[in-house]
């Protein structure tokens, strides 16, 4: 199968690029390359260094599947520059969902988000709850939803919703709750947590790369539709304490502007035959193991705000 694949060069694009590469598939990868770019070179892998915003439409051409993973990331970045987030996140969105339609791609893969949601009462989200989004960043992710599955009678659309993505990638993010309050403890012995009592989600790396092949793999098997992914849900004071355990740190409480909680169910997606098979614990100790052997120091471009300023992206 030959795939495009958009942020190809982010924290989920950097692992899922070569795992499609391993399973003999050919990937076009398409990148600003903003955080750099540490996909090794194949011969199956075709790398564009390019804003999705301009490209011109050859890039589908023999296209079977698009997996949109390129986004502004995460509340913060998108409130540096909610402009340019609308632009990436939705408006470029559509064009490619039309480019993919002109191009006879058959399945448009979307990378949304499982907040979604905003603060639920119920006891476990499902996919049929109504959307409240309490942020920019998460409104993009909701317009770009029913917009994609506005073209569903044109192209398969999966809108996978991932909770929040942990565990060690060749382009890290040190920005995201098991990542950075793992390296906290690892740097400082001290890890601080802003509220605590508020429940997320959960999914390991492995786990994410798994539920877009297996999205390629039975995609005539799956109906177009939204799909939540995420299979732990954890508060923020318990994956502290959880990180304490293995690596002894002070935990810090200071208070949160940020309400979200809820916990996913992804019993729709199970549904369709997925198994996951990787925990938070798993991604603690692969981040401990990384940073012990030297491989993960801190940098700029593992840090969505902090990469954005320093080009300048700011509103």
């Amino acid at each position: 199968m030959k795939i495009l694949i958009t942020g190809a060069c982010g924290y989920v694009g950097s692992s899922l690029t070569p795992y499609l590469l391993s399973k003999g598939h050919s990937v076009r990868a398409i990148d600003t390359q903003w955080f750099g770019n540490n996909l090794e070179n194949h011969e199956n892998l075709e790398l564009i260094k390019s804003d999705i915003r301009e490209i011109s439409g050859r890039e589908f051409n023999e296209i079977d599947s698009v997996i949109h993973l390129a986004n502004i990331a995460n509340d913060p970045g998108v409130e540096l520059n909610p402009t340019l987030s609308w632009e990436v996140n939705v408006l470029a969105s559509q064009r490619l969902a039309e480019l993919s339609i002109k191009s006879g791609v058959k399945q448009f893969i979307y990378a949304s988000s499982g907040s979604v949601y905003g603060v639920k009462d119920e006891p476990e989200v499902t996919e049929d709850l109504d959307l409240v989004p309490i942020s920019v960043y998460n409104k993009t992710k909701m317009v770009s939803e029913r917009v994609l599955l506005s073209y569903s009678n044109d192209i398969k659309i999966h809108n996978i919703r991932p909770a929040t993505v942990c565990g060690w990638s060749p382009r890290m993010r040190l920005d995201v709750s098991v990542n950075m309050l793992t390296f906290q403890a690892l740097k400082n012995n001290k890890i601080t947590v802003f509220g605590g009592s508020q429940v997320r989600p959960n999914i390991h790396i492995q786990d994410m790369i798994r539920v877009y092949e297996h999205f390629l793999n039975e995609n005539h098997n799956i109906k177009s539709g939204n799909y939540n992914a995420g299979f732990e849900n954890i508060s923020i004071l318990q994956i502290a304490e959880n990180i304490s355990a293995k690596i002894s740190s002070e935990i810090v409480i200071t208070e949160s502007n940020d309400p979200r909680s809820y916990r996913q169910n992804s019993d729709k997606l199970l549904s369709t035959g997925f198994i996951h098979s990787y925990s938070v614990e798993d991604a603690i100790d692969e981040i401990i193991k990384r940073y012990a052997a030297g491989e993960l120091v801190d940098k700029d471009e593992y840090h969505t705000v902090k990469t954005m300023k320093n080009l300048d992206l700011s509103e």
